[in-house]
């Protein structure tokens, strides 16, 4: 596996590839790999001749006061993992590599990247956009695989290669879950054994509301099937919802009543320290 951090050099190596008639995938993170990342990478591995992994944890897509500080890296680690499942480069561009000095260039995708998510973190979004266009551009890749835990950035990626003529297959990799079912992130990691046992009312919620709208013939008003939701997560100790919401799984859109094919997402706050995520389609 190559280890690679400046634009010059990866733009170099996708030519050559792209020389030779090889296809090109690609699997953007922010390091500190688990299961859910290795398989992504899998994936691209299993669907393209090359795979290209990057990893640069983005202060863009950081608001005031979370966790870019803090936010785990172990890249001695991570390369380890990468070169074992068969990862052919390792892009570990530098913050200035990104974000020269003088840049001023934002992208924004208007619609999706509101709500949500985007409704307690403002930036975010913003900060996905620019950096996965500036990735798209440097590797050239022909698919690029995305996770379905962010189903909102997944879907923002979506629109965004479909508005700026990416000729790239996006690829949504279903959420890989630990064996209690807690979907599997890098934030994990600040969970002490408790916290880890009561953020479990998230994959809790998402199994009772699968059962509440599979049994129903025409689905569940969208305000009832919430509250009984959010009763589940408050009856965990130090979770705190930030959000629940049934949407439309394209437009992101709510719906007025949850049923097949919505796709129900929340996210909750562990004792004001962590903040995770999750979905499901109904």
């Amino acid at each position: 596996m190559k280890f690679v951090e400046d634009a010059l050099t990866i733009s170099g190596i996708v030519r050559d590839w792209r020389k030779k008639g090889e296809t090109i995938g690609f699997v953007p993170t922010m390091g500190w790999f688990h299961e859910g990342h290795l398989a992504l990478m899998k994936e691209s591995i299993k669907k393209a001749d090359r795979t290209v992994v990057s990893l640069f944890v983005n202060p863009r897509q950081f608001g005031p006061h979370e966790d870019l500080d803090n936010y785990p890296q172990d890249h001695h680690r991570d390369s380890a993992l990468a070169e074992g499942i068969g990862v052919d480069v390792l892009f570990t561009p530098t913050l200035e590599t990104m974000y020269p000095k003088g840049y001023q260039t934002n992208i924004t995708v208007q619609q999706l990247s509101r709500g949500l998510c985007g409704a307690s973190r403002p930036v975010h979004f913003d900060g996905v956009a620019t950096v996965v266009t500036k990735l798209f551009n440097l590797v050239q890749p022909d698919i690029a695989v995305f996770g379905e835990k962010d189903y909102q950035q997944l879907a923002l990626i979506r629109q965004l290669t479909k508005d700026l003529n990416f000729n790239i297959e996006i690829i949504g990799h279903p959420i890989v879950r630990e064996v209690d079912g807690l979907a599997m992130s890098s934030r994990n990691k600040y969970l002490d054994k408790q916290e880890r046992k009561n953020v479990l009312c998230l994959f809790q919620a998402i199994e009772y509301a699968k059962k509440r709208v599979g049994e129903s013939e025409n689905g569940v008003r969208t305000p009832e099937l919430i509250a009984e939701l959010l009763s589940i997560i408050q009856s965990a100790q130090g979770c705190v919802a930030d959000y629940i919401s049934i949407v439309d799984k394209t437009t992101l859109t709510p719906t007025e009543i949850a049923g097949p094919g919505n796709v129900l997402a929340l996210a909750v706050f562990v004792n004001n320290k962590v903040r995770l995520i999750d979905n499901t389609k109904l």
